[in-house]
């Protein structure tokens, strides 16, 4: 076992104890920090595939976007203080089948599969500067329009929550 795959399972077990947190938790506040760990651990399997822009952007989008207007929506909303989150019992028992089933499978390919095969190195080279070169020479129209159909939506927000005031 080398360094790649005791960093893969570090962010498995990272990634995967996160969600069930997510899932699991009758505190939104708490779901909500651990769905921040979610996608911090997203985030690295991204690295760990050589994908280095689509984890900056996982980081930036999902963690600097959402999940931050999600916190700041779930702290500065009022009626939201005395909220029960409550689960079903019935969805307990296809729950545990589907984890025995995932559980049961993953064994199987650990048992049978040549670890061998799936060391590998990380690659040298960066997406980023191919991804910047296609923004600034192939696709700049699409590029623009999608900033200007951006700034828009931005200012239209501004102007309904500008008007719900008077």
């Amino acid at each position: 076992m080398n360094i790649y795959d005791i960093v893969f399972y570090l962010f498995s077990i990272i990634t995967i104890v996160s969600a069930v947190i997510v899932v699991t938790s009758k505190n939104i506040v708490y779901s909500a920090f651990s769905l921040m760990f979610t996608f911090f651990g997203v985030a690295g399997f991204y690295v760990l595939l050589g994908a280095d822009f689509l984890s900056i952007v996982q980081i930036v989008v999902y963690l600097g976007g959402i999940l931050i207007l999600l916190l700041f929506g779930v702290m500065l909303t009022n009626k939201i203080t005395n909220v029960q989150i409550r689960t079903g019992s019935v969805q307990i028992i296809p729950a545990i089948l589907g984890v025995g089933v995932l559980a049961g499978y993953l064994i199987h390919v650990l048992i049978n599969t040549e670890w061998q095969s799936f060391s590998k190195q990380l690659p040298n080279n960066s997406t980023i500067g191919d991804l910047g070169h296609l923004l600034i020479t192939d696709y700049v129209l699409i590029f623009e329009l999608l900033a200007i159909l951006l700034l828009i939506a931005l200012v239209g927000a501004a102007m309904i929550a500008r008007k719900e005031e008077n």
